[in-house]
C-alpha cells in the first residue's frame, strides 16, 4: 500500500501548511482531484486528516504532535525505559481557549523562583477565571506585571517569586488581564 501521509508530513513541514487539493495531486501522484477527493475522504474516516467548513485540509493531531516516549527521573539516576506512550499536540496540552490565548516575553526576575525567567514566553488565556494563587497578567495602578494572585481577607494583591522584591497592594486599581496558562523556554 503507497504511503500517503509522509508526502503530507514532509510538505506540511517545507511550507508550514496544508496542500491544496491540486497540490495533494501532485504530491500523490493523481491524474484527477476526484480521486483526490475520495482519497481524503478515506483519510479522514481513519481520523487522518480534517477539514474546515470551506473544505480547507487541516492538520491533525498526528502531524502537530510529538512522540510522547515515556518519564525520565529528575532525582537520582534510574534505568531507562523507551515506552511510546503515544502522541502529544503541544497546542492541545497547553491551551484551552485558543482565539483568547497570545503569549508575552518576560522581562525582568520577579518570577524566578517559580522558573520564570527573562526571555520566556508566557502563555497567557484572556477570560479565563483567576483563582488566589494563579500567575496572572495584571494591570496594577496603570502598570502591567506577571505575579501570582493573592487574596487576604477579602483583599487581592500581586506576590512576586523572588524575596528581592516587595508585594504589590494595589493602590487604586488592580486589573487582571490573563492567566497564565504556561512556560515556554528554548535553550
Amino acid at each position: 500500500m503507497k504511503d500517503f501521509l509522509a508526502p503530507l508530513s514532509e510538505f506540511y513541514a517545507r511550507h508550514n501548511r496544508m496542500p491544496s487539493f491540486a497540490e495533494l495531486a501532485e504530491l500523490w501522484q493523481y491524474r484527477s482531484k476526484n480521486a483526490v477527493f475520495k482519497k481524503v475522504q478515506t483519510l479522514k474516516e481513519q481520523g487522518l486528516l480534517k477539514q474546515d467548513e470551506h473544505g480547507h485540509l487541516l492538520a491533525a493531531d498526528w502531524l502537530l504532535g510529538f512522540k510522547l516516549l515515556g518519564q525520565v527521573e529528575a532525582g537520582f539516576p534510574s534505568p531507562a525505559e523507551e515506552e511510546r506512550l503515544g502522541t502529544i499536540n503541544l497546542d492541545n496540552y497547553l491551551i484551552k481557549n485558543r482565539q483568547a490565548t497570545y503569549l508575552l516575553k518576560v522581562s525582568g526576575y520577579s518570577m524566578k523562583d517559580l522558573g520564570i525567567m527573562p526571555g520566556d514566553l508566557v502563555l497567557a488565556e484572556r477570560g479565563a477565571q483567576a483563582r488566589d494563587g494563579d500567575i496572572v497578567i495584571a494591570e496594577v495602578d496603570g502598570e502591567w506585571t506577571i505575579k501570582t494572585l493573592r487574596k487576604t481577607n477579602g483583599e487581592f494583591w500581586l506576590q512576586p517569586a523572588n524575596s528581592r522584591f516587595k508585594p504589590i497592594y494595589p493602590k487604586g486599581n488592580l486589573n487582571i488581564a490573563a492567566v497564565v496558562q504556561g512556560v515556554v523556554r528554548k535553550y
